[in-house]
């Protein structure tokens, strides 16, 4: 996992092939207006995903405590203040059902180890051996995901 701001992203463009591609994409667009949805930026090797909505508990969010296999995910915190909850991949143990193939997605009982937050123009990195409960918050987020395909 990494957590920087987007000031930074420069820093991480070795990181990922596509990871330089990702960030010129964000600093492209105007995050403010873009309206909630999905968009391609390059096939399925990019795709942004854009949130404004209200934030949950973490108990809610804990529901959902997931991980890929098949991307890493870029979280933009646009506008807004958010916690999300963070476990490593192989200290969970309690996996909820099989994983979804066709939304590359593995959901765990496990509770996170770790809180952090996000706020205006803060992003996260989510590797696929992080397990991740995004989207805690009292208010209403802006938010955006750009998924990056894993290069095989």
């Amino acid at each position: 996992m990494i957590i920087d701001s987007i000031a930074n992203a420069k820093k991480y463009y070795s990181v990922h092939p596509l990871f330089e591609k990702a960030f010129a994409y964000i600093n492209s667009t105007d995050l403010a207006t873009i309206e909630p949805g999905k968009y391609d930026i390059e096939g399925d090797n990019l795709k942004a995903v854009y949130f404004n909505k209200q934030g949950m508990s973490a108990a809610e969010s804990i529901l959902k405590f997931e991980c890929h296999d098949k991307h890493i995910d870029i979280q933009v915190c646009i506008n807004g203040k958010e916690t999300i909850g963070w476990k490593p991949r192989n200290t969970c143990f309690a996996q909820k059902g099989e994983y979804n193939t066709e939304k590359d997605v593995s959901f765990y009982n496990d509770a996170p180890d770790t809180y952090f937050g996000l706020t205006d123009g803060q992003f996260a990195i989510f590797f696929p051996e992080d397990v991740h409960a995004p989207m805690i918050a009292e208010d209403v987020v802006r938010k955006l995901v750009i998924k990056v395909r894993i290069q095989e």
